[in-house]
């Protein structure tokens, strides 16, 4: 009962955001609090414990830094860059973004630290190309995940180490290569996300006017504050990546895996917003006026939502219904469903795959279903619904938005049109991919 409630509130929540254009973290604070403390007799105190601390200082803190960029006009000069080298083939920058994120996310960035760096940048492309930003949206988050899955990147190594611990609680079972098995599910996911970019390539209309009548000018060159700021660009991702990346290359060198262990992307954009500051890079009124305070609101509110409804155990009888109740020639869509449904209100490293991956040596083994077949569907079901705008990659690309009111119509147009349409040719993606292999 408890379930069915915090799903209706939920949904209630972003249908009441969505007519009243009041934000939805308000009320799902609201429903939070009901349901939370009078009903499931949680503490006040333990309620606002819910509150996602950590992803907002981490969306604050990147904000703050790539606003300097975007106040003093580096953004925008990058942008027209990147438009003219793609000048004679204008209709490819989706793709070019895509690889872009892909390559990223191979070399060891997190997720969140390439939509960080690729969301303010794609957004103005967008603009300057006359290219959908739903469009652009969708290649860079695709790009982040599917190349994320890599064995040794940075998603890859926690499924890695989910897969084997699967197995370990049944002995009895044959093992599988966890590194074999993410590199496939590697790539299953690049094809996936080239289908999806192609989709929303050209069913969007306004996709069909990328570069026409643009005049792909030759940049004028970067000012001495901008490309001080483009350094400090650099340097960031460098820091970011180096350690984590020399940790998986190195992994006895004990310093190198004490630093990766302190590198953190939040505490490092705010290191270097500070370094800007100092330099006088962008006005420190400006850069503070440029965080999206309205997303962070609306994310740590619907946070504190989905936090009562792992309480109240609504991620766990989703999971342990699939294993009783679903015909077998259905399991892989079950689990590819179930899978976006969860993540769109949980993690996918941290509730989706922890809750769904033991059950599925059991499942393979009893129904005959390949092993491969169902951690990919997972993993690429969940990751179908990570375009929602309450998820950390959907509100970096919201926070990336220069007005309130372009804000509010990709919010909708994520949420309504971009998630739907991944989920579903997700489902139809697994149907096929685990009838076939």
């Amino acid at each position: 009962m408890q379930s069915a409630v915090i799903i209706a509130a939920i949904a209630l929540a972003v249908f009441l955001g969505y007519k009243t254009k009041i934000n939805t973290g308000f009320f799902c604070i609201v429903f939070a609090y009901f349901i939370g403390c009078f009903w499931m007799g949680l503490k006040p105190k333990a309620l606002i414990a819910f509150w996602p601390t950590n992803t907002m200082f981490v969306i604050i803190s990147v904000s703050l830094f790539y606003n300097v960029a975007a106040a003093n006009g580096t953004l925008e000069k990058i942008s027209r860059s990147l438009l003219y080298a793609c000048r004679k083939f204008p209709g490819l920058l989706p793709y070019a973004l895509f690889a872009v994120a892909v390559i990223l996310s191979v070399m060891g960035a997190a997720y969140f630290t390439v939509l960080a760096f690729l969301a303010p940048i794609t957004l103005l492309i967008c603009e300057e190309s006359k290219m959908d930003k739903l469009t652009g949206a969708v290649a860079i988050n695709c790009g982040a995940l599917a190349g994320g899955d890599f064995p040794t990147a940075a998603l890859g190594v926690i499924f890695r180490g989910l897969m084997d611990s699967s197995y370990e609680a049944a002995p009895e079972l044959e093992v599988i290569d966890s590194f074999v098995t993410c590199l496939k599910m590697f790539g299953l996911a690049v094809l996936f996300s080239l289908i999806l970019v192609t989709i929303f390539r050209f069913a969007l209309p306004a996709n069909r006017n990328i570069g026409k009548d643009v005049k792909f000018e030759k940049p004028e060159a970067y000012t001495t504050a901008q490309k001080q700021t483009l350094y400090l660009m650099v340097a960031m991702m460098a820091v970011v990546l180096v350690f984590p990346l020399l940790k998986l290359l190195i992994p006895g060198n004990a310093v190198i895996k004490l630093v990766a262990g302190k590198i953190d992307v939040g505490l490092v954009a705010f290191v270097f917003a500070v370094i800007a500051l100092l330099m006088k890079l962008a006005p420190q009124k400006e850069i503070i006026a440029r965080v999206p305070w309205n997303t962070i609101l609306m994310i740590a509110g619907a946070g504190m939502l989905i936090a009562v409804a792992v309480e109240a155990g609504t991620i766990d009888l989703l999971s342990n219904w699939i294993g009783s109740n679903v015909p077998t020639f259905l399991v892989p869509i079950a689990f590819s469903l179930v899978g976006a449904v969860m993540s769109f209100f949980s993690s996918t490293t941290g509730v989706v795959c922890p809750a769904l991956f033991p059950l599925i040596p059991g499942l393979s083994a009893t129904t005959g279903l390949g092993a491969v077949n169902l951690f990919t569907c997972t993993v690429l079901g969940a990751q179908s619904s990570a375009i929602s705008p309450f998820s950390s990659g959907g509100s970096l690309i919201l926070g990336s938005c220069g007005n309130e009111e372009e804000r509010s119509s990709l919010f909708n147009r994520l949420l309504f049109v971009a998630t739907p349409i991944s989920i579903g040719v997700a489902a139809i993606f697994n149907l096929i991919v685990s009838m076939v292999l």
